[in-house]
């Protein structure tokens, strides 16, 4: 079964609201068996928009993925990130 990812590339505008989004997602992530494959570092972006925070999970599954980003959990660390990060996120399967 292929893997499925949480990639997201974000822009803070609010470090109090990153924090506390933070702590609540990686209850989500933890919850759903996601691994953290990039979290910030060092980056250059070659085309498009630069963002200044890169973050890639990987999930067991696509559905899995899917399911994290949905859950309860995930929804309340979107409430509290509200309005301090500008973000691009996508949810993608991966190769088996």
């Amino acid at each position: 079964m292929p893997k499925g990812y949480w990639v997201a590339k974000a822009n803070i505008l609010d470090d109090e609201k990153l924090l506390k989004y933070g702590k609540q997602a990686e209850i989500a992530i933890e919850k759903f068996g996601g691994i953290f494959l990039v979290r910030g570092g060092k980056h250059q972006t070659k085309e498009g928009v630069d963002f200044s925070r890169n973050v890639v999970v990987e999930f067991d599954s696509y559905e899995t993925a899917l399911a994290a980003y949905s859950s309860s959990e995930y929804k309340k660390a979107l409430t509290l990130l509200k309005g301090g990060a500008e973000r691009m996120y996508a949810v993608v399967e991966g190769y088996e």
